[in-house]
């Protein structure tokens, strides 16, 4: 998992996504939080993208897991 920083690069950032999965990971997933989009990376299948959801499953990878996102979107300041 990893949490996309305001002074982190999209691209670079997607690039070392895609090199965990070349390396072995079988789930991965991308959080641009200003965004609201969760891109999802496993090993064989093109990159899911997810907009504006408010949780997103690890099945069949991690069974029964579920990331909630709310306070991702919207942490308390």
């Amino acid at each position: 998992m990893e949490l996309l920083s305001p002074t982190d690069s999209l691209i670079v950032t997607q690039a070392k996504m895609a090199e965990y999965i070349d390396n072995g990971a079988r789930l991965g997933w991308l959080i641009h939080a200003d965004a609201r989009k969760i891109y999802v990376y496993r090993p064989g299948t093109p990159i899911e993208e997810l907009n504006d959801v408010t949780e997103t499953s690890a099945d069949p990878e991690l069974p029964g897991f579920v990331l909630d996102l709310h306070d991702i979107w919207e942490p308390n300041i």
